[in-house]
């Protein structure tokens, strides 16, 4: 069975929300290459060295279309595309929300706020919960079981090291507030995990 990417207009469609959902990234990851990186443990090019080949590979498993392809289609598509913007809009949300703190490296400044307004109230990597929404949608919209583990695979690895090194960072950094704000908040989903 062939993927919708190949057929339009969901080509068209996909293509429009990959763009509009992904444009923000190579702004941000062009602003944030003049920082420095001493805290960022290697994350940054660990999500590089993995994300970019997994999505890659979930794309030629799609296409493929030999091995894994989802039952109706046309549902799987219409829901990750929809995931797709969802991902999308709240990642915008944690842009605006940390403002100039919200960097592709992990950069503590001194004087940093602990920032709990918005969807920070509740977690405190809403922006990884944003990029797990937008990847599943994505893979959902391949229509592929074996892209969906491929991609959700690469996000959990390179996600759980992130969130270890930023953490640790903002501990040492902001203390307290920052302790007192991880015991009120989970990491990813509201009052769950």
């Amino acid at each position: 069975m062939r993927t919708l990417l190949t057929v339009w207009p969901y080509a068209l469609v996909f293509s429009a929300v990959f763009i509009w959902a992904y444009a923000p990234e190579f702004i941000l990851n062009r602003r944030s290459r003049k920082l420095p990186s001493s805290q960022d443990g290697g994350s940054l090019r660990l999500a590089t060295l993995v994300q970019i080949p997994a999505t890659a590979a979930a794309f030629v498993v799609a296409l493929a279309g030999k091995f894994g392809a989802l039952e109706r289609q046309r549902l799987w598509f219409w829901v990750g595309v929809g995931s797709m913007v969802v991902g999308g809009l709240l990642r915008r949300h944690c842009f605006r929300m940390l403002g100039p703190s919200f960097t592709a490296v992990v950069v503590v400044a001194p004087g940093q706020q602990v920032v709990e307004r918005g969807a920070y109230r509740w977690v405190r990597h809403p922006s990884y919960t944003a990029a797990a929404v937008f990847y599943a949608g994505l893979t959902l919209a391949l229509g592929n079981w074996i892209s969906v583990a491929i991609i959700l695979s690469a996000a959990v690895l390179t996600y759980a090291y992130r969130v270890r090194i930023e953490e640790r960072a903002l501990l040492d950094a902001l203390g307290e507030p920052y302790r007192s704000y991880m015991g009120r908040t989970k990491r990813f989903i509201p009052m769950v995990f």
